[in-house]
């Protein structure tokens, strides 16, 4: 196994396993609509706002990724 993994960073693994878990969390929460639960248009906003930030953060950890491994 360390004849397998000797040339790679840890971290760029876990930030990209980390990086497309974010993204596809938010996806997923955007497309699930859990603001159809809600009573008010105030928690709507906020929470696609924060599906919208949280997949800006998981794209913008594979960017950092994959920009600094160059």
């Amino acid at each position: 196994m360390a004849g397998t993994l000797a040339g790679y960073d840890p971290f760029d693994a876990l930030g990209t396993v980390l990086g497309v878990y974010l993204a596809l969390a938010a996806l997923a929460t955007l497309v699930g609509m859990p603001w159809q639960y809600t009573g008010g248009a105030g928690v709507m906003v906020l929470q696609v706002v924060g599906c919208v930030l949280t997949f800006l953060v998981g794209a913008a950890l594979l960017g950092l990724v994959y920009r600094v491994g160059r």
